[in-house]
């Protein structure tokens, strides 16, 4: 494996814009309108009994949070592939517990690749 290419960091450059006007805009909204921001918030996780906003409010829109999902979003750029095509080399664990890549399943010069056909039950 070499460098990414050119395509990839432009990718990345665009998903960092995206998650820092997402921040910053969240947390100017958390300041001017926190009441809002706060209903906005319970609204989204009515499904979920155990959320607490006090637990979970202070983490929204800082610098954790901030890394937390550049992080993801750029894995999920990596993660990308197109039916026929070579398999993204995802981190996986072993029924041994033991941690590798898809990759390290290949043999020889034999990519893997994905197939999109039926499953079944």
């Amino acid at each position: 494996m070499g460098l990414p290419g050119p395509g990839l960091w432009l990718k990345r450059f665009w998903v960092l814009l995206q998650v820092v006007v997402h921040v910053a805009v969240g947390k100017v909204c958390l300041i001017l309108f926190p009441e809002r921001v706060k209903q906005h918030i319970l609204a989204m996780n009515q499904k979920n009994p155990h959320f607490s906003y006090d637990n979970w409010a202070p983490t929204f829109y800082s610098m954790q949070y901030f890394w937390f999902v550049l992080k993801v979003r750029w894995q999920r750029l990596e993660d990308r592939t197109e039916p026929g095509g070579l398999a993204p080399n995802c981190p996986v664990v072993q029924l041994s517990g033991q941690r590798c890549n898809i990759w390290d399943f290949m043999h020889g010069n034999r990519p893997l690749v994905l197939n999109f056909g039926k499953m079944r039950n």
